[in-house]
C-alpha cells in the first residue's frame, strides 16, 4: 500500500504539465516542490537510481519519452510499487490516447486529470483494472456528446 503526496509530470525543459496534490499544502510551498523537484530530477544523469530522499519524503521518479513522471511519498511507503502506479499510469494514458505524447497532455489535460482521478483516490490506488478505468473514460465521453448535442439543440 502506498500513500502518494504529490504527482508532478514535467518536460525534459522543466515546464509543468500537470499536478495533482493528495496533501493540503499552501500555493507557496506547492511553486517551491516544483521547483526543486524539477531542478533535483532534472540535474541527475540518465542512468542514475529513480530514487532520492528529500526532506523527509522518498522521491520516485520515471522518465517517458519528453515526460518524467515524479512522485512524493512517505518515507515508508515501496519505491517499487509506485513504480508500478507510474507505468500503470502511462499505460492507461497510451490506452486512452494510443501512445500518449506530451502534446496529448498539453491539449488534454481534463482527460489526463479524469484518467488519473480514476486511477487514484487521495494519494491511494482506486482503480487497478485498465479495462474498468477505460470504461468510466467511454462512459464520460458518451455523457460529453450527449450534453452537447443537447445544448446545442435551439429551444423555443
Amino acid at each position: 500500500m502506498i500513500c502518494l503526496r504529490f504527482l508532478l509530470l514535467f518536460s525534459r525543459q522543466g515546464k509543468l504539465r500537470l499536478q495533482k496534490w493528495f496533501t493540503p499544502v499552501t500555493e507557496r510551498e506547492k511553486k517551491k516542490v516544483i521547483r526543486e523537484m524539477t531542478l533535483m530530477v532534472l540535474a541527475r544523469p540518465p542512468r542514475s537510481c529513480n530514487f532520492l530522499h528529500w526532506r523527509d519524503l522518498k522521491i520516485v521518479y520515471k522518465r517517458y519519452a519528453s515526460l518524467y513522471f515524479c512522485c512524493g511519498l512517505e518515507d515508508q511507503d515501496n519505491e517499487l510499487l509506485t513504480l508500478e502506479v507510474l507505468h500503470r499510469y502511462v499505460e492507461l494514458l497510451d490506452k486512452y490516447f494510443g501512445n500518449v505524447c506530451e502534446l496529448d497532455i498539453i491539449f488534454n489535460f481534463e482527460k489526463a486529470y479524469f484518467i488519473l482521478d480514476e486511477f487514484l483516490m487521495g494519494g491511494e490506488i482506486l482503480e487497478t483494472s485498465k479495462t474498468a478505468v477505460g470504461i468510466a473514460m467511454e462512459e464520460a465521453e458518451t455523457l460529453q456528446e450527449t450534453m452537447e448535442e443537447y445544448m446545442s439543440k435551439p429551444t423555443y
